[in-house]
């Protein structure tokens, strides 16, 4: 079986979970399934590092640095360069080519274009709303990450019932663990000038992550905590929210207890999360929450605000509360930071429970489906 599968959808200048997901993807499906080959779409200065016989790259179309002109080579000359090149299915994400030579396994991570409070901009808004309603109803098949999404999508979907397949994300724990080299701390010092011991943010600034709450909840710890345990926020503006964040810690008296990293090179993701005394994520709207299981498996315990998908992900073994009440966010950070005896519960039970997330198993049950769908298109 041959899969072909657009990476175009990147940023080639910024890794992301995305990234992560196609390299770990390919590289144990290599291992699992020896008749299954790759046509790989890669922009022209998209990173690929994986090397093997049964990889093809092609190298022709532009990625998302070049937003309209990708959207032109995934919908319409992508399919039937796949086609010629002899493919047996086409992987996408969030999309179905307007130009579908090929059956395609569509993955679905998100629908938050559904609710405008995500403020996705218009035109991004009228697209996405464009692939639910005329894109999405011709997949062959639909991937998604959790329970909550899938039941996310059937409500929106409901024919989809019967070509719908949940399959948990993966995580790298040859990265994500809770082994620190000796002079760990000591870089992160010289390097962004933090000490071990803060509550951590890793994302951009989507409005739906909801960071305004978690720093009007941590302006109401007292003074002599916030020394002790600052609040790093590591990621990248969105339509100006860095900003608002940035007024909003300067209005409430927070600058020096509160510091803007931008956005990290990938190898210092672990680092940043063993150091930390605990990890922060408000958001109302995710799928399954890459950064939290992360967290999880390098010993650092979460608060997490109180949606499905947290509960569903975490297990519960977090701290989880209703973010909109910034009183008992506050009063679970105080917990987080300073109770010594759930620490000591609660981080092998998350390290325990990360451990059940795989890229071996992502692999093993996305290319056993699709490998379903292409047997039946062929009968």
């Amino acid at each position: 079986m041959k899969v072909a599968m657009s990476l175009l959808c990147e940023n080639p200048y910024l890794r992301t979970g995305l990234t992560t997901l196609f390299h770990e993807f390919v590289k144990h499906s290599l291992r699992l399934f020896p008749r299954v080959s790759w046509l790989l779409f890669v922009g022209p200065n998209q990173q690929w590092t994986i090397e093997d016989s049964r990889i093809e790259l092609n190298r022709e179309f532009p990625a998302n640095d070049r937003l309209k002109e990708r959207l032109v080579a995934d919908h319409f000359q992508v399919p039937g360069v796949a086609r010629a090149a002899g493919a047996d299915a086409l992987l996408t994400i969030g999309f179905v080519p307007v130009r579908k030579t090929l059956p395609v396994a569509m993955h679905i991570f998100s629908l938050q274009h559904l609710d405008p409070a995500n403020r996705v901009g218009v035109a991004r808004a009228l697209y996405r709303k464009w692939l639910t309603q005329f894109s999405w109803p011709k997949a062959d098949l639909i991937i998604t990450n959790s329970q909550f999404a899938r039941s996310q999508v059937l409500s929106v979907l409901p024919q989809f019932a019967d070509r719908l397949v949940q399959s948990y994300e993966g995580l790298q724990h040859e990265q994500f663990n809770t082994v620190a080299a000796a002079d760990e701390a000591e870089k992160l010092r010289a390097q962004f000038g933090i000490a071990p011991g803060y509550l951590l943010w890793i994302s951009n600034f989507y409005p739906y992550k909801q960071a305004s709450l978690l720093i009007d909840a941590y302006a109401q710890l007292p003074a002599d905590l916030r020394r002790r345990y600052p609040l790093i926020f590591v990621g990248g503006d969105w339509v100006g929210e860095l900003e608002a964040r940035q007024e909003q810690v300067t209005r409430l008296g927070l600058d020096k207890d509160v510091t803007f990293i931008g956005w990290i090179a990938d190898e210092w993701l672990a680092p940043f999360y063993r150091n930390a005394r605990a990890f922060c994520l408000p958001s109302r709207e995710e799928t399954f929450g890459r950064c939290v299981i992360e967290a999880m498996a390098c010993g650092t315990p979460c608060i997490v605000n109180d949606i499905p998908i947290m509960r569903e992900v975490t297990a519960g073994h977090a701290e989880i509360v209703d973010f909109r009440n910034t009183h008992l966010v506050a009063n679970a950070l105080n917990r987080v930071l300073i109770d010594e005896a759930w620490r000591r519960d609660v981080i092998p039970v998350g390290i325990s429970r990360a451990q059940e997330f795989t890229f071996e198993r992502l692999a093993a049950e996305r290319l056993a489906a699709i490998h379903r769908l292409v047997s039946r298109k062929k009968v």
